[in-house]
């Protein structure tokens, strides 16, 4: 977000700053004038908006995961079958994760170092979206889309362990692009879903067009 005049707000500079010094450094050996110097701000100004270096990393994640719970709430309740619905939202986890591989990285290298309050509130917002994952499998289940032998929990913990891994292996300039490793992850966890005997999952590109056709 920008202001009419075309300058980021002062908080939104301030965490994305904070988040690519804590991927490059680590949290505990980024300080605090580090971050305001290279926001061009002082520690007044930042204290103003962050009362402590802790509630940025707090914020870092919250940020994405707000942007992540907002975008799952509109593909879960939106039109399609479980099948189709959850696709999406796979698709959507792995984009919006790539997206912002920084934060990513800081939130599983350094959720520890908050404090227990901050985590325990971290904790509680990621079980909700969780959750809401959770009732998409469980939708595909009752309606005999998916196999009911796996335990919908397991399912999707399985899911965003591999999402969290991301930030250890992917990168932008590698062999493969975000989209394609959603298609992937989508195909593994979708098939893995499936009945015995129900067949693979099918990319959106098994047609065989090209991509960006």
């Amino acid at each position: 977000m920008t202001t009419r005049s075309g300058v980021r707000p002062l908080p939104e500079r301030l965490l994305d700053t904070a988040t690519r010094l804590f991927a490059e450094n680590g949290y505990e050996n980024t300080s605090v004038q580090e971050i305001v110097a290279a926001a061009g701000v002082t520690k007044g100004a930042m204290y103003h908006y962050f009362a402590a270096k802790d509630d940025l990393l707090y914020e870092i994640y919250h940020r994405l995961l707000a942007l992540q719970t907002e975008r799952l709430e509109r593909l879960a309740g939106g039109a399609g079958s479980p099948e189709e619905r959850l696709r999406a939202a796979v698709m959507d986890v792995i984009d919006t994760s790539c997206a912002h591989l920084d934060g990513l990285t800081v939130f599983f290298r350094s959720m520890h170092l908050l404090p227990e309050d901050k985590r325990k509130a971290v904790r509680a917002e990621r079980r909700r979206y969780h959750e809401r994952f959770r009732s998409l499998v469980q939708e595909g289940q009752r309606d005999g889309t998916f196999r009911t032998d796996v335990p919908a929990d397991l399912a999707v913990n399985f899911l965003f362990g591999a999402v969290h891994q991301l930030s250890t292996w992917w990168r932008p300039d590698g062999a493969l692009g975000a989209h394609e490793v959603g298609d992937y992850y989508v195909g593994l966890f979708l098939g893995g879903l499936r009945p015995a005997g129900g067949g693979a999952v099918p990319s959106p590109e098994a047609d065989g067009t090209p991509k960006g056709a």
